[in-house]
């Protein structure tokens, strides 16, 4: 684990001198980004509690992976380039597959939420980070099957620690469009900006981590429109600096409708159906209604 020590200690660094940079050149209205300190100060506290439990938590995935790997069904070797590469678009993959359960099945949501929580768009918000991913299994389900085909689990947390890296510089609200051909493989900032939207447009869309091919394949790609900005935050805003509600207001909510229900149905439903699925105002919903105003408009 040296290596991703040693990696992750340069990812950190990277991330404080962007940072610093991106708050500095927006100061001196070098650049056009929007900083609320009140939120960014959120973002900072969420991600001082994942740093905190950093440590366990790679001890915890090691874990998993290790068990799964020991009933491997291949073994792909890190002197092997090739693994690399394979590694690479299945890590992606599982990012997708990951992320967009994460906004489908409500007992994921409630920790990803976390993320989604801010109404800025900058480099802060990709700090904040949940706390309860390895409560809820998020983080590490949907790579074990990684394990079981014969990548060995630190080769796992190494490209799963690169693939969240590439992700920081994506929150930047500044940098309207690269070159086409890049925006029509990779994750951009444009793409992400959609995906931090709350427009029923946008909403539950751009679930990519580096690339963007895997939504265009499953059919969640949306592209930014100029005339339509992103309304960042989530469907019904939090409006609180609470970090713990921030952190953990999902997750209680989940529980208090989980002790109200009146049926096993209704029970499996609060948890494991989508954001919004017993009141009725799920994304599905949300954009049906939406396109059928933008019809009759």
């Amino acid at each position: 684990m040296t290596i991703s020590a040693t990696l992750n200690a340069a990812f950190d660094t990277f991330y404080v001198v962007a940072l610093a940079t991106e708050i500095g050149a927006s100061r001196f209205g070098l650049i056009k980004t929007r900083y609320d300190y009140k939120d960014a100060a959120v973002n900072f506290a969420t991600a001082l509690g994942v740093l905190v439990q950093s440590f366990v938590a790679v001890a915890l995935l090691l874990a998993i992976y290790g068990f799964a790997y020991q009933h491997r069904i291949f073994t792909f070797s890190p002197t092997d380039w090739w693994s690399w590469v394979v590694l690479f678009f299945a890590d992606d993959l599982a990012y997708y597959g990951f992320h967009r359960l994460s906004h489908r099945v409500r007992w994921w949501w409630a920790s990803h939420v976390t993320h989604h929580s801010s109404q800025r768009y900058n480099l802060s918000v990709a700090l904040r980070q949940p706390w309860t991913a390895e409560i809820v299994g998020s983080n590490w389900l949907p790579w074990v099957p990684l394990a079981f085909l014969g990548f060995p689990p630190w080769m796992i947390v190494l490209q799963h620690s690169i693939n969240l890296a590439y992700q920081y510089w994506i929150h930047i609200e500044w940098l309207r469009r690269l070159p086409p051909w890049f925006e029509a493989v990779m994750n951009t900032p444009s793409h992400h900006r959609v995906h931090h939207g709350a427009n029923p447009r946008y909403l539950d869309r751009n679930y990519g981590g580096i690339l963007i091919i895997w939504d265009r394949l499953f059919g969640s790609f949306q592209p930014e429109l100029d005339e339509e900005p992103s309304r960042y935050g989530l469907v019904h805003d939090l409006e609180t600096h609470n970090v713990f509600v921030v952190e953990f207001g999902e997750l209680g909510a989940i529980f208090r409708d989980l002790f109200a229900a009146r049926s096993l149905r209704e029970a499996f439903g609060v948890v494991f159906g989508p954001p919004g699925w017993k009141s009725g105002d799920t994304s599905d919903a949300i954009r049906q209604a939406w396109a059928q105003q933008e019809e009759t408009a």
